[in-house]
This record gives structure tokens, C-alpha cells and sequence, in this order.
């Protein structure tokens, strides 16, 4: 019997909350945290893997739109912060 291997991409939203960046596998609702955006997304990942290894899973597909909308808060003043990046 010939297995196909599923290949599963999913949008992780990536977010510092204090001294945690938080990451949100969107498609899945399933959030992780690490001391660093590379940590965060280790933990992320391991998530959504210890997740779908439940044999009664079904992974339905859904398109979801990712709108970057950007606001001008009108007569407010905005502290600037550098977005992280990640390495690799």
C-alpha cells in the first residue's frame, strides 16, 4: 500500500506579550510561547505536531484572507517598536 505524506502549511502569528512572544497557529487555534521568536515558534510547531497526532483529527482546509491593514489613530501618539524577525 503507497502512502502520501501530507504537507500542511499554516499561518502562525507571532506576538510579544512582556518578556513572552506568543505564537498562534491560526488554522488550528492552537497558541505556544517562547523567550524568543525562534523559541516561540519551536514550541508552536510541537504543538500543532502533538495535535494532529490524534488519529480522529480531520484537518479541513479553509481559506482564510490575511489583511495587514495599517491606522493612523487620529491625535494619539504611537510608541514605535522594531518587529522581530526571525533567523534562518
Amino acid at each position: 500500500m503507497d502512502f502520501l505524506t501530507l504537507i500542511m502549511n499554516l499561518t502562525v502569528v507571532i506576538k510579544k506579550e512582556g518578556k513572552w512572544y506568543t505564537a498562534w497557529a491560526a488554522e488550528l487555534d492552537i497558541v505556544s510561547q517562547g523567550n524568543t521568536v525562534e523559541e516561540a515558534i519551536k514550541n508552536v510547531r510541537e504543538a500543532v505536531e502533538l495535535y494532529l497526532e490524534d488519529e480522529d483529527i480531520e484537518y479541513e482546509t479553509e481559506e482564510m484572507i490575511i489583511y495587514p491593514m495599517s491606522i493612523e489613530p487620529k491625535g494619539k501618539k504611537v510608541k514605535k517598536h522594531d518587529a522581530p524577525t526571525p533567523s534562518g
